[in-house]
């Protein structure tokens, strides 16, 4: 209704305007204005210009209440002075609920100390007439307190309108924040890849330039040596072309992608800390799976029991497939020992299949998804997705039914360049 109310405000300011001309005329035609009124002579054309001047100004009472208030005082101060009392001159609360609710606190103050002139002159009046038994603050009184009570109803209903605006502008924030933190976190990641690929390209190139060298030396005395050189220089060629064509399919995806100022690459901090990848570890050789044993003895080391499982060899897996497979296990690794608790235990199985495949699994009996990093505000999985991407393989990462965590990835067989 409120989001009604906001698209079209005519239609409530309209039926609202309605509901009170029609219950003034009601009353009007009724004759039960008759009943309260000190003055049941009162011609009929000043209770008719009084109840269209009550009522038919609300129609405005949102937009301006000040302005409504104004022409409706008058009107006001003959109602109390005629002695003629129309119910109808209640909705002066109404605009004065309007006036807290819409202005500052100075306009109501001001709107206040006007409203109160025709209830000051109710008050005499009665004060004036030979049966009245009141005095003029029995009278006043009542009705200023009434008056000021609908002023704080407006101020606390204001105050709650702007505290829940203030909290729906900060969910946006949040929102806009946590989509930037994401896009911040994958362009990050995407440029360490690069790097990363940077290196293992540089390297495929080296051999197919050593390679060459060796070959030309050998064509002339050896011909079998120089075409094994040839045969050698074509795998490496393809494997570098092949690593290059991901790494340039992943950056396609967001031109806009670079790594921001100051901006630390999301990967984990295990590495530096157990001493696998010292500082300026971007001129330093990047591992590989070989290094996987050295990086589950860092671990151990720092507390965090693990048993693995390997099942077939990582010889024939390409560099670019076994760096990926090592962050990945080496981002689950770290989560653990980051969130899972001082009596969890890791299991890592990793099993290699034909061309290229291959699958790992990380488990943990930490603390699950109440603690553990990987499933909410950290980069590491938003890394563990970017790297999974670049050879189209899949990964899952999410609590177990009992307790702990489970990291699962899989590359599919490498499609032939």
């Amino acid at each position: 209704m409120r989001a009604f109310d906001r698209r079209h405000p005519l239609v409530w300011d309209v039926l609202v305007t309605g509901f009170f001309v029609t219950a003034a005329f009601t009353d009007v035609l009724g004759g039960g204005w008759r009943y309260i009124t000190q003055n049941p002579q009162a011609p009929t054309w000043l209770i008719v210009t009084l109840s269209l001047g009550f009522t038919v100004p609300l129609l405005w009472r949102r937009t301006h209440p000040v302005a409504i208030l104004l022409p409706m005082l008058p009107l006001a101060v003959v109602n109390a002075w005629t002695g003629t009392d129309l119910q109808s001159s209640l909705t002066l609360l109404v605009v004065t609920f309007n006036i807290a609710l819409h202005t500052a606190l100075r306009t109501l103050l001001a709107s206040y100390a006007v409203t109160m002139i025709p209830i000051v002159v109710d008050g005499f009046r009665n004060a004036t007439e030979q049966a009245a038994d009141q005095s003029p603050d029995q009278t006043i009184v009542p009705q200023a307190t009434r008056l000021a009570m609908v002023a704080i109803v407006g101020i606390s209903y204001r105050t709650r309108q702007e505290y829940l605006a203030s909290l729906v502008e900060r969910a946006a924030q949040l929102e806009v924040e946590r989509d930037q933190q994401a896009r911040l976190a994958t362009a990050a990641e995407r440029t360490r890849i690069a790097r990363e690929m940077h290196d293992i390209i540089g390297h495929n190139l080296s051999v197919i330039t050593s390679l060459a060298d060796g070959g030309s030396y050998a064509a002339a005395k050896n011909p079998e040596r120089a075409a094994q050189a040839l045969t050698a220089i074509g795998t490496t060629s393809r494997q570098a072309l092949g690593e290059l064509r991901r790494l340039l399919d992943v950056l396609r995806t967001d031109p806009s992608a670079t790594e921001p100022p100051g901006a630390e690459p999301p990967g984990p901090a295990l590495g530096p800390a157990l001493g696998l990848e010292p500082p300026g570890m971007e001129m330093a050789p990047q591992p590989s799976l070989t290094d996987l044993d050295h990086l589950i003895e860092g671990v151990r080391s720092a507390g965090l029991p693990v048993r693995t499982t390997i099942h077939g060899y990582a010889t024939a897996l390409p560099p670019g497939r076994q760096l990926t497979v090592y962050r990945v296990i080496q981002e689950a690794l770290t989560n653990t020992l980051k969130h899972g608790g001082p009596d969890a235990t890791s299991t890592v199985s990793v099993s290699y299949g034909n061309g290229g495949a291959v699958t790992a699994t990380v488990t943990d009996t930490g603390r699950g998804s109440t603690a553990h990093g990987n499933g909410t505000g950290g980069r590491g999985l938003t890394g563990m997705r970017e790297r999974t991407a670049l050879y189209g393989g899949t990964l899952e990462s999410g609590p177990l039914p009992d307790h702990g965590w489970r990291v699962h990835l899989h590359l599919p067989e490498e499609t032939p360049q």
